[in-house]
């Protein structure tokens, strides 16, 4: 059965889709861009819109009671490349070690004008 995951600690939908999906084994979350929850608005430059991006996506996971070790796999879709060392560098520090399977992919865009955007599958 399939449930929908909410919470307001993450940036909200801007489209027709959930912030997140589970089922009794896995959670799937939504792309989450580099968005400021403070500001509400993309953070300045591709490594701040990295953490960003990693922190919502450890608050959507919260909402179902996990953390980021319980994350499988992630995809992580950069506007340019060339970012890669930094996007890299971010997302490293939110694991202790045990990394998730991965796949970064170059995007002609993304919404909102974002330079990065990240989701992941999680083992509940």
């Amino acid at each position: 059965m399939k449930e929908i995951i909410h919470t307001q600690a993450a940036p909200q939908a801007i489209g027709p889709y959930s912030q997140a999906t589970a089922t009794d084994a896995h959670v799937f979350t939504s792309g989450q861009l580099g968005i400021n929850m403070a500001t509400g608005k993309l953070a300045e430059g591709v490594e701040s819109q990295a953490h960003c991006a990693m922190k919502n996506i450890g608050e959507v996971l919260k909402a179902k009671g996990l953390g980021y070790e319980h994350i499988l796999k992630t995809t992580i879709f950069v506007k340019d490349l060339a970012d890669f060392a930094a996007v890299n560098a971010v997302y490293a520090s939110y694991f202790a070690g045990d990394y998730p399977a991965r796949s970064t992919i170059q995007v002609a865009g993304l919404p909102l004008g974002g330079l990065v955007e990240i989701e992941c599958i999680a083992s509940r």
